[in-house]
């Protein structure tokens, strides 16, 4: 329809500028003609030399007896008809109405074009929504037809709860009677929320493809528009479409950019943003009852979201959409896996419990990712080598084999992920170490990755505390390696996280004594300059949350430095067994810093596992640091 559209407005402009131009192009053409003054004209007809004269208002089209044809002008209150008669003159007359009619419509046809090119123009701003140019207040809802690729709740896991909510909504239009006889009405409205990538969207098709009535889907930021009134214009359409086809769904994704609490901010909020939300508030549940549609609208920033949107009546049910546990993660790759061949030695339930935190998107792209690797070297199905690959390139990045770096590079990369290693085995409430690496990935020259062993759901001060020690050791490693003085910027990574935390602690979670139970985090974000706002809070309380601050980091980097003085052999053992192997998973270095070569059934003819370091029997000699494992000892706080 747009396309026809589109070239209809085109072939329509183009006969109009054709029709301007023979107007214009036929007038020059008759005033280009022999033109000849009155008096030689009166001179002629008084000679008998004129045949025949036509009459065309004010202007004479003359004909001689030689067969000459040109034209001349009648003086204003001349009547020349007399003189023509007199001399046997053929006369005619051209109705001036005829004439009038063109002049006023070639003037008109200048404005009509400019009309015509403003609504083509106005039409394509719009996107060539429904109604063109004049469709500004038209909704962009779309009846979503899942013809192909059509998605049910057999290819949803992981998420069983949420799935049940739904479930009975499209029970409800499949079978009213079913909740109708005991009094119950059909729900108003769902509100999915959760974090991004777990499934919200992929729900909303789901039941798309299982409820068999018209589903419309839209974004909330379709709603907001430039001129103020045309979002609750579109509210207004979309809520009478659905009406139509009642009873109905209609899906509303990413709500939060419409749905944001009103006078929230600095000055108020937008007039045409508010406007629609008022008019969303009123279809919803206002003096019209909207029987037979239902609205299904999902976000990941409740927090925004204004009170009267959340209030029973409009969203009857909030359902959480959360990260999977292991059971859904592991259902999750059962699903995305139906259409790629795994091989005997892969165990879908050993991946699961390696990736805790992983949301369902992340577990598609992994999936993917072994595909892809799988593919890229040759084989016909996909192994737990390539599942393994692929979960470290997301969770750590691409390795960047290319980069050249130096061998003190190397070396003081080594040194610094083992500290963060020693540090994090030696703590109890540490996450188990995954893996270590000194191979560039993403834009860390290494990294050490630890996975807590179940699905972690809050934080104790301990654990914290541990954490900060374990992210700190990167530093420690350093400085107590090489002196204070050659310290590089490897850390800069490792106190921004610790420096996160610990605000974490003593801002939100009430870990501090000093500062106390009170959730400083909207003041500080305030004071930071962040355009939250916030409340104000005393310059002394300022300095006291700083110092709290400064003071776990201190005390977490002072427990780094004793547990490496106190296992310096181990963490000699581990630089140098990244030094040679580059890349240990964390059963090997369980056994590098025992003095035993990672590969436990390691000989003579074996390679490591990454295929890149030498065939070797031992762990290697340690060799001379550039400095003694010596340093500064600090100063405990008091």
């Amino acid at each position: 329809m747009g396309n026809a559209r589109n070239i209809a407005f085109w072939v329509v402009l183009f006969v109009l500028i054709l029709a301007l131009f023979n107007l214009f192009s036929g007038g020059q053409g008759t005033m280009s003609s022999d033109v000849r003054t009155y008096s030689e004209f009166v001179q002629e007809v008084d000679a008998g030399d004129v045949s025949s004269v036509t009459i065309d208002g004010e202007r004479l089209r003359v004909r001689g007896n030689d067969g000459s044809n040109y034209t001349t002008i009648l003086p204003p209150g001349t009547d020349v008809t007399d003189r023509l008669l007199a001399r046997d003159v053929t006369i005619r007359a051209e109705a001036q109405q005829q004439n009038g009619i063109l002049a006023y419509l070639g003037t008109l046809l200048p404005f009509i074009i400019l009309i015509g090119i403003w609504i083509f123009l106005m039409n394509r701003m719009q996107g060539g929504g429904r109604g063109g140019a004049m469709g500004f207040g038209k909704s962009k809802a779309k009846m979503l037809t899942e013809k192909h690729g059509r998605v049910t709740f057999d290819d949803v896991a992981g998420i069983d709860e949420a799935k049940e909510e739904l479930e009975e909504i499209v029970e409800f239009l499949r079978n009213p009677q079913k909740f109708s006889r005991l009094g119950g009405k059909i729900p108003k409205g769902a509100l999915l929320v959760g974090p991004p990538g777990t499934g919200k969207t992929l729900l909303a098709r789901a039941i798309a493809g299982e409820a068999g009535v018209p589903f419309f889907t839209i974004s909330g930021s379709d709603f907001v528009e430039m001129f103020v009134g045309v979002g609750a214009s579109r509210v207004r359409d979309m809520f009478e479409q659905a009406k139509k086809n009642a009873p109905c769904i209609v899906f509303i994704d990413e709500i939060d950019a419409v749905g944001r609490s009103r006078g929230a901010g600095i000055g108020g909020g937008n007039d045409e943003r508010e406007q629609t939300l008022n008019q969303l508030l009123v279809e919803m549940d206002g003096f019209e009852a909207n029987e037979g549609v239902i609205i299904l609208a999902a976000t990941n920033r409740r927090d925004v979201l204004d009170p009267a949107l959340l209030r029973p009546g409009r969203f009857d049910r909030q359902v959480t959409v959360p990260n999977p546990d292991i059971k859904g993660r592991e259902k999750i790759l059962g699903v995305h896996a139906r259409k790629t061949p795994l091989g005997p030695d892969v165990d879908l339930r050993l991946i699961a419990r390696g990736t805790p935190g992983f949301s369902g998107a992340d577990l598609a792209n992994l999936v993917n990712e072994a595909a892809l690797m799988a593919a890229r070297v040759g084989r016909r199905f996909v192994t737990m080598v390539d599942f393994e690959n692929a979960k470290d390139k997301v969770m750590m990045g691409a390795e960047r084999r290319s980069m050249v770096l130096t061998p003190e590079q190397k070396e003081k990369t080594a040194y610094h992920e083992a500290g963060h290693a020693i540090v994090g085995l030696s703590l109890p409430k540490c996450d188990p170490v995954y893996k270590a690496t000194i191979i560039p990935r993403g834009g860390a020259l290494g990294m050490v990755v630890s996975l807590p062993e179940i699905d972690r759901l809050n934080w104790h001060k301990s654990e914290c505390e541990q954490k900060l020690a374990m992210t700190m050791a990167g530093k420690a490693a350093e400085i107590l390696t090489y002196g204070e003085d050659e310290v590089s910027n490897g850390p800069a990574g490792d106190i921004q996280q610790a420096s996160s935390l610990a605000r974490a602690m003593v801002l939100r979670w009430g870990m501090s004594d000093k500062v106390g139970n009170i959730d400083y985090q909207q003041a500080h974000e305030g004071y930071m300059g962040n355009g939250a706002g916030g409340f104000s809070v005393s310059a002394h309380t300022k300095e006291l949350i700083e110092e709290e601050v400064k003071r776990m980091i201190d005390e977490a980097y002072v427990k780094a430095v004793s547990i490496l003085k106190e296992k310096s052999e181990e963490f000699e053992r581990l630089a140098q067994g990244l030094l040679e192997y580059e890349t240990l998973t964390g059963e090997e270095i369980q056994r590098v810093i025992r003095g035993e070569p990672p590969n436990a059934n390691s000989d003579s003819d074996d390679t490591p596992d990454n295929g890149n370091a030498p065939s070797v029997t031992a762990m290697p000699k340690t060799k001379p640091r550039a400095k003694p494992l010596a340093g500064p000892e600090p100063e405990p706080l008091a």
